[in-house]
């Protein structure tokens, strides 16, 4: 029996229709649809590399005994709409190209000790077994998330990458978002988008997905409030649960 037949028969006993995966269902004149799609931020969402990246200029600024604002640094996570100078401290004359590889030799040493963040991969494999595509949506440049992906072995899970060559306005705007859902075959409240960010978080509810706020350390203060779900870890969530709370809204 078709799927859509089942359910309206089950409608017209007084039951609720069963949600089928990638078959929104039609009952009289309402729709039920399914969570057919995910969208993933990268940074500090899949991999916390935005602690390392901060603690690196940090490590810099201390070296040289000159003073950290750590919250000019935290301010510009998940954007690249701000501009500041990351060597003001050093003053006019300093040898920035210098600063700047100390800071990368620092960096890539604490990099390579990031794990894959909690529940992204449980997360993964549950989006497997339901039969659910998954791409990313980043601020980062494609060969900074093609580098890290490969190197944790998670390169080949995604069906696409959205990153900022990608699109003409980056997070906040919503482009990135609407390019990966399109590029899944979904529509918007079809699919979950997860950001640590304000930026992020902001981009995809503009783009009308539903989205579900992960902060982490250097994100712990960002105003996320445009995220309909916010969480510690994605540990604390399953996609039974989340497809349960957003599906046929």
């Amino acid at each position: 029996m078709p799927h859509e037949h089942r359910a309206l028969r089950q409608a017209k006993n007084g039951r609720p229709p069963i949600r089928f995966a990638n078959a929104p269902l039609l009952c009289g004149h309402l729709r039920f649809s399914m969570i057919r799609a995910l969208v993933f931020d990268f940074d500090g969402l899949i991999l916390d590399t935005e602690t390392p990246l901060i603690e690196a200029y940090g490590d810099v600024h201390a070296a040289h005994g000159r003073p950290f604002d750590r919250s000019n640094f935290l301010r510009c996570i998940g954007h690249v709409d701000i501009v500041f100078d990351e060597w003001a401290a050093f003053g006019k004359t300093a040898d920035r190209v210098e600063l700047h590889r100390q800071m990368r030799e620092s960096y890539e040493r604490r990099i390579v000790l990031q794990p894959i963040l909690p529940g992204v991969v449980a997360l993964l494999d549950a989006a497997d077994a339901a039969g659910l595509r998954y791409a990313l949506a980043s601020n980062s440049s494609h060969a900074h998330c093609e580098r890290h992906l490969g190197r944790i072995g998670l390169r080949e899970r995604f069906a696409f990458l959205a990153c900022r060559e990608d699109v003409a306005s980056p997070k906040p705007e919503p482009d990135i978002y609407r390019l990966a859902v399109n590029r899944l075959g979904a529509r918007p409240h079809e699919a979950i988008a997860f950001e640590d960010s304000a930026a992020g978080s902001i981009a995809a509810r503009r783009a009308g997905l539903w989205v579900v706020a992960v902060p982490n350390e250097s994100t712990a203060l960002h105003d996320l409030d445009r995220a309909h779900l916010r969480v510690k870890s994605l540990a604390e969530v399953t996609l039974a649960e989340l497809s349960a709370k957003f599906a046929g809204k």
